[in-house]
């Protein structure tokens, strides 16, 4: 058995009477509803019948569908923006920085030497445009507080894990409600960015590491835990975890991963678990 999660303006249960085996659960009314299903085929019908409107659907397991770790990718995910495209911004450099930023997000080139290959252009840029990148550009995504309150409230561990620099991962755990952060280092000499990185970079295989330590460490079966992120170095932890979900991600992302959010925030993945609104700790 399996359940057909909606979410979605509007998202109307009659509409897949045809393919349930019992009545639709209401999550939240008029926005998002669970159908068990008895057929995976059921997932390709339900899309077809949803033809274009902007409802996310999804087929999830019922077993063990709370999650009891969560471990979530930090720029363009539970942030708005890429931070180094920002420093970019601040250095005059954003379009080339940028366009590297987009390729090694699409899996085109290998992460860690994109990385350091960004880095290296803002060599020179004075430390007091961290702190304005900060300040100035980067929000916390819709629903972000939400889902690390309710998912805390039920006993889950959080981990915010980015390919992203260690002054922003700080901040933006601290500010959305995460247990534990880990990210790269952004070397300097007291005045500017030398241009160069902490050694090991995190990247691919340091997420999907992250997921496997804490899972071992909390005593938990994969099936308990959940990864979400948007880009190729994402890929690896989303595929490992038990509900891997690429959020508003890049087409590698959401053709390998078992769920897709494309058209809701944050808290779309509260309702994949199953949660209700009246379940959900509101904290935005």
């Amino acid at each position: 058995m399996f359940v057909l999660n909606v979410i979605g303006k509007g998202a109307d249960p009659k509409l897949f009477a045809s393919l349930g085996h019992s009545e639709a659960k209401i999550l939240s009314p008029g926005h998002a509803f669970d159908l068990p299903v008895s057929d995976s085929a059921a997932l390709t019908a339900a899309r077809g019948l949803a033809g274009d409107k902007a409802w996310d659907i999804n087929l999830v397991a019922p077993e063990k569908r709370r999650k009891k770790l969560l471990v979530a990718d930090m720029d363009s995910t539970i942030i708005n923006v890429e931070c180094l495209d920002e420093l970019a911004d601040m250095a005059g450099l954003k379009p080339q920085i940028a366009a590297i930023t987009e390729r090694a997000m699409r899996g085109e080139l290998e992460f860690e030497a994109a990385l350091k290959e960004r880095v290296g252009m803002l060599k020179g840029l004075q430390l007091d445009a961290l702190e304005r990148t900060y300040t100035e550009r980067v929000r916390l995504n819709p629903g972000a507080k939400s889902l690390l309150a309710t998912m805390r409230a039920n006993g889950a561990h959080t981990m915010l894990v980015s390919g992203g620099f260690g002054f922003f991962t700080r901040r933006v755990a601290e500010a959305a409600g995460f247990h534990v952060e880990r990210g790269n280092t952004l070397l300097d000499d007291g005045m500017t960015l030398t241009g160069e990185v902490g050694m090991p970079i995190l990247g691919r295989e340091a997420k999907l590491h992250a997921l496997e330590e804490a899972a071992a460490n909390l005593k938990l079966d994969f099936a308990e835990t959940l990864a979400v992120g948007d880009g190729a170095n994402d890929l690896a932890m989303i595929q490992r975890a038990g509900m891997g979900v690429a959020y508003h991600a890049k087409p590698v992302v959401a053709e390998a991963a078992g769920a897709a959010i494309t058209h809701n925030d944050l808290t779309a993945l509260l309702y994949l678990q199953g949660y209700s609104d009246s379940e959900i700790v509101r904290s935005e």
